[in-house]
């Protein structure tokens, strides 16, 4: 009797927190510059009406509406019909949400750097190609067993090798036009190397199209069933400094739907689905009073430290727009990438880490 009582006690102190972490794997993506006004209120009235929109009618016809809830799932409509349903959204600041950088720069490579390292390192002032002496989480996850090897990035912008420390990290991490090395690839991961070089470079001579990023991704999470996979996009930042709204818009919709299909891709592999955490976010936030501000940001733009994010998966309830007692900061997110696979990067990752956001898993 007392053996199995020993038993039964067991099993109810194991069972909870092994039910934590049903996340086998995490895909984790960014939209660069992309501000939490276009998340949460959809096209902006103010910039539709601005110098800064060309073609306003044809604009106006695709992105308006009345409301923001209904301008916001015209713009994000996987987004908001699926992931605000099953999962969570941060930032909302008109509904009294607060998501914000810790970091003082309000620039990618600190707010990058923030988010896998887990915390604002004031050496981290620069975009420069400077190598991120701290240990990030995708690094940490990648020496887990069952994890090795099963760790990859692709982006568009090409500072990640940097970020994340290649050097010393061993991740493998595609950005910019650096070609996949994988001897066995596809046929269609072979095709994507030649292709990227003979698309037209409107981002410059570093920095590819978001489009190839994309396919790269979807292509090796395919093939190669990656356990954690990282995909940074980078042209609505990059339209945004253009001061070209249309084109904003029209880059936020396309990488929506960019996650709608790869989310499909999840749910229709035995591998993936239904064992699999989805984190969406961005860098930094961008200006919107003086209405040109929101082409910037940096220290000196106000708002510009003003973020968000979205997950989804088997650990996080579907509560749609939460609005926490108290701010959520994206050094917090490190820690609950690594907790939602059922790691403590906190505590061994030799440096600050911000505390995990504890309404993510359950």
């Amino acid at each position: 009797m007392k053996k199995l009582l020993f038993i039964l006690l067991s099993a109810c102190l194991i069972t909870p927190a092994t039910a934590q972490h049903k996340t086998k794997n995490l895909i984790v993506i960014t939209l660069d510059g992309m501000r939490w006004q276009e998340i949460y209120r959809g096209a902006d009235s103010a910039l539709l009406n601005s110098k800064f929109t060309n073609d306003k009618a044809e604009v106006k016809k695709q992105y308006w509406a009345a409301t923001p809830q209904e301008r916001r799932a015209i713009l994000f409509p996987f987004l908001w019909s699926v992931i605000a349903k099953q999962g969570q959204l941060y930032g909302n600041r008109d509904a009294g949400g607060k998501d914000e950088l810790a970091n003082p720069y309000h620039f990618s490579y600190p707010g990058y750097n923030e988010i896998f390292t887990g915390f604002p390192d004031k050496r981290m002032n620069t975009n420069d190609p400077i190598t991120n002496p701290n240990m990030n989480v995708l690094e940490y996850i990648n020496k887990q067993k069952g994890f090795e090897g099963k760790v990859i990035a692709f982006s568009s912008w090409e500072r990640f090798p940097q970020i994340l420390n290649v050097s010393r990290s061993g991740l493998p991490v595609y950005s910019g036009y650096a070609d996949l090395k994988n001897a066995d690839a596809n046929a269609r991961l072979k095709y994507l190397n030649e292709l990227q070089h003979h698309t037209p470079r409107y981002l410059g001579d570093s920095t590819r199209s978001d489009f190839i990023t994309y396919e790269y991704s979807k292509e090796y999470l395919k093939q190669y069933k990656p356990r954690v996979l990282f995909m940074a996009f980078d042209e609505t930042d990059d339209m945004a400094h253009d001061g070209n709204y249309k084109s904003y818009l029209e880059r936020a919709k396309q990488e929506d739907s960019f996650i709608k299909q790869l989310w499909e891709t999840i749910q229709n592999d035995p591998f993936y689905k239904n064992n699999t955490t989805l984190l969406i976010t961005c860098d930094h936030g961008r200006g919107e009073v003086p209405l040109d501000t929101w082409k910037g940001h940096g220290a000196e733009v106000v708002g510009s430290e003003q973020t968000w994010f979205a997950v989804m998966g088997p650990d996080t309830a579907p509560m749609g727009e939460v609005k926490p007692a108290e701010t959520t900061y994206h050094k917090q997110l490190a820690q609950t990438m690594a907790e939602l696979l059922g790691f403590d990067f906190k505590a061994n990752a030799g440096h600050e880490v911000g505390d995990a956001i504890k309404t993510v898993t359950k």
